[in-house]
């Protein structure tokens, strides 16, 4: 039988300890596996009899921690086709628990405080390590964007999307997961702009992508202060009304 990538590195284990449930402990061992193996987002996990021949464990213990691990986002079930690790690794829907803050205004404009500090830096990272795929699917997501907004339906997915492809193209690696966790917000900022942001955004997004593509960190940088800036002066103005 053929050698699946990664196997290797993921020896027989000691899943022996009784601190914790079994699949909890299973759970942790197959994370060591995608650290130990760099599976990045997207890469798909040996099956689940190979899983439970190396653990030592049945495959119903396998499947008990695939499910603890996709509850977390560190792990996605795609039926019939087989585990992967997630696209949003370790993030969780409002992991900063922004849906319990009662004046979402006042949130939304310190937020922005806080992403016109790390975003503009990241675009014009992004603007210098960009890869042309990279660029190709910000156009695509910028688009869709726009073209969400056109047909009135909610755009925050393909919105939270962009910043996060953004983010993973500055070639930081810490970046995905600090733009993936403020993105959360995003579906919150559509909701207090009342959609008042439409032509505002799509104008922004595109001059981002564009000093991307182009190879401009300060253009770039400068897009990104802009589009967040235009947000914040926007929900300062609603709270004086």
């Amino acid at each position: 039988m053929a050698r699946q990538p990664g196997v290797d590195k993921f020896p027989i284990t000691t899943v022996k300890t009784a601190e914790k449930p079994l699949p909890e402990r299973v759970a942790d061992r197959m994370t060591e596996l995608i650290i130990a193996n760099s599976y990045r987002p997207g890469h798909k996990l040996p099956n689940e009899y190979i899983l439970a021949e190396r653990l030592g464990v049945g495959r119903s213990t396998v499947r008990e921690a695939v499910k603890l691990l996709a509850s977390r986002n560190v792990l996605e079930v795609r039926h019939g086709s087989g585990t992967y690790v997630s696209e949003s690794t370790g993030l969780v829907d409002d992991p900063l628990g922004f849906r319990f803050y009662r004046d979402k205004h006042a949130l939304a404009i310190d937020l922005c405080e806080i992403r016109i500090l790390l975003e503009p830096p990241i675009a014009a990272l992004a603007a210098e390590n960009r890869t042309e795929i990279q660029v190709d699917e910000m156009r695509g997501l910028a688009q869709r964007v726009e073209d969400m907004y056109a047909a009135e339906i909610d755009h925050s997915e393909a919105d939270v999307l962009l910043h996060k492809k953004i983010a993973e193209a500055s070639g930081n690696i810490a970046a995905p997961g600090i733009a993936g966790m403020l993105s959360t917000a995003i579906p919150l900022f559509v909701d207090v702009s009342r959609r008042a942001l439409r032509d505002e955004t799509i104008t922004t997004h595109r001059r981002i992508v564009e000093a991307i593509a182009k190879g401009s960190p300060r253009s770039a940088k400068t897009a990104m202060q802009d589009h967040i800036e235009h947000n914040r002066v926007n929900f300062l103005a609603q709270t004086m009304t």
